[in-house]
């Protein structure tokens, strides 16, 4: 057996080594707090830009979104122009819908019937990218959570524990605008 020398050696090089890999994951909030606007999260007054398509890095408009769905995915954009894209949990849907179909919940929160939700999935943290035509909903493309975006994006079907986080939305000249903070946790929650 080997002798307490050689295993207070072995225990300190192993946690030497556990802390050197750690170091990075405890640094995380420092330094997104050093990466400046694009690594905050969406705030009053972002604008947003698509984040594919025809318009890619465009500024949407209400008149850019269908009627009815689908969602586009778009990131936030500061005031001073910053696009807000550093931070994978800034990653938001927008869509369109009669604001008559929407609940009172969903209402207050729209900007004359466009909605805003966190693109990430609250199951695995996968990105909520597919649109049911059937159903008029969201769907998370890894493991089929559908969310209801007329309903506050309520978990329909799927392993998704919990809604959508909402943005509160304005209309500044016809641009959509972010009004107010996400309604919860965006994405995974973590036990």
């Amino acid at each position: 057996m080997p002798g307490d020398d050689w295993l207070h050696c072995h225990c300190y090089r192993r946690r030497t080594i556990l802390g050197l890999a750690l170091a990075p994951l405890l640094a995380l909030p420092a330094r997104a707090a050093e990466e400046g606007e694009a690594a905050k999260p969406p705030a009053p007054d972002d604008r947003f830009v698509f984040l594919t398509g025809p318009k890619k890095e465009q500024v949407v408009r209400a008149e850019d979104l269908a009627l009815g769905g689908p969602q586009v995915q778009a990131y936030p954009i500061a005031p001073d122009g910053t696009v807000r894209n550093d931070n994978r949990l800034n990653l938001v849907i927008l869509a369109r819908f009669d604001p008559t179909a929407l609940t009172d919940e969903t209402r207050a929160r729209a900007a004359d019937g466009v909605v805003a939700y966190s693109a990430v999935c609250t199951h695995q943290g996968c990105p909520v990218n597919m649109w049911s035509k059937e159903r008029n909903a969201f769907v998370c493309s890894c493991h089929a959570s559908v969310f209801d975006p007329r309903n506050a994006a309520e978990v329909i079907d799927g392993p998704a524990p919990r809604p959508l986080a909402a943005l509160g939305l304005k209309l500044k000249d016809g641009v959509v605008t972010v009004a107010s903070t996400f309604s919860g946790r965006v994405g995974v929650t973590q036990n």
